[in-house]
């Protein structure tokens, strides 16, 4: 099916230039009547084209004349540049557009991604707060955690909808089979956490069809112990980047000790550590989902390197024919009686 994908190429530390050849490299990949749209200053985007001799008709650009910063406060910025390439992307998202996109990609200012993701491509139908779905590889398979930063004060039931959405995601986008649902907690004791995450506990166990196993603590969740981790937007981003900042650790410390020991031996560990590191490094499974929004907006890593934007296309154009969002839509109405059920 014909696909059209937006993409802010000022968004993002390396950016317009690791944009741009991300967005080159993942056109052999394309089908014909697959387009991307690239939203940002005209004069660079033809300039880095020209450059590199790209004229293909499956490219088009729209000119964006304004640029939110990284640092720039989110909703202010978005209110006050309209003429953004993050905004404009936003709009070309919404159903609502002329001509819409069926998905949008940025690795702009998040906080600015999701303000304008709301406020111009809306909420689906029942959805309270959209969060953001990262899918973290691990030894056991890769884990959806939600909220990873769209959300850093939730209520109860943005909690749980961010586990009936990320379950959901995590079986069309990923293939998990009845995906385990856990709460992030200080512990697995049942009398433990706070009022937010026993509300949301509560909301999670009596929702039908969905395999909540309760609460998991933050040295569970590399172990395989559950599919999908719900937590608070602060939480969530904490400890994704704990995680990354520990990975990229580790492995500097395996390479320095082994060439400490013996410099041979790096020659005939290479090989593993090349494969290791090619699994856990974000730069290899593009961007996280913003689920909830009345459309598709995959949100990049902020220092995105091209190699970045070739596999968040890719995993963009996986999430649209997979119709993930159709079946967020179909949950949340499925399930909506029960928080209209629930006691004040």
């Amino acid at each position: 099916m014909p696909i059209r994908i937006a993409i802010d190429v000022m968004g993002g530390d390396h950016a317009p230039d690791a944009v741009i050849k991300g967005v080159i490299e993942a056109l052999p990949s394309l089908e014909p009547d697959e387009h991307l749209v690239l939203i940002g200053r005209e004069n660079a985007i033809r300039a880095h084209l020209d450059e590199r001799g790209i004229d293909d008709p499956r490219l088009q650009i729209v000119h964006t004349p304004d640029v939110i910063g990284m640092g720039d406060s989110p909703a202010k910025a978005v209110r006050g540049l309209p003429d953004s390439s993050i905004v404009q992307m936003a709009k070309l998202g919404s159903r609502k557009a002329a001509d819409p996109c069926d998905a949008v990609i940025s690795a702009g200012n998040t906080g600015a991604c999701v303000a304008a993701g709301q406020m111009h491509m809306k909420r689906l139908r029942g959805v309270h707060r959209p969060g953001i779905a990262v899918t973290i590889p691990a030894f056991h398979g890769p884990v959806v955690l939600c909220d990873a930063g769209a959300n850093p004060e939730p209520r109860p039931t943005h909690l749980w909808q961010y586990g009936v959405m990320a379950e959901v995601f995590a079986a069309k986008s990923l293939g998990i089979e009845n995906p385990r649902v856990a709460l992030m907690n200080i512990g697995a004791e049942e009398g433990k956490g706070s009022e937010l995450i026993k509300g949301a506990r509560d909301l999670l166990r009596r929702t039908p069809d969905l395999n909540f196993i309760g609460y998991v603590e933050g040295r569970d969740f590399f172990n395989g112990a559950a599919d999908v981790v719900v937590t608070d937007g602060f939480t969530g981003n904490t400890m994704l980047k704990t995680a990354e900042g520990l990975a990229s650790s580790l492995f500097q410390a395996i390479i320095s000790e082994i060439m400490e020991k013996d410099v041979e031996l790096l020659t005939k560990f290479e090989p593993v550590m090349k494969d290791l590191y090619k699994k856990n490094d974000y730069h290899e499974h593009g961007g996280a989902p913003l689920l909830g929004v009345n459309g598709v907006m995959m949100i990049a890593h902020g220092s995105s390197k091209p190699k970045t934007i070739t596999a968040a296309i890719t995993k963009t154009l996986d999430y649209v024919r997979a119709h993930v969002n159709d079946a967020i839509a179909e949950r949340i109405a499925e399930i909506a009686h029960i928080e209209q059920a629930q006691p004040a």
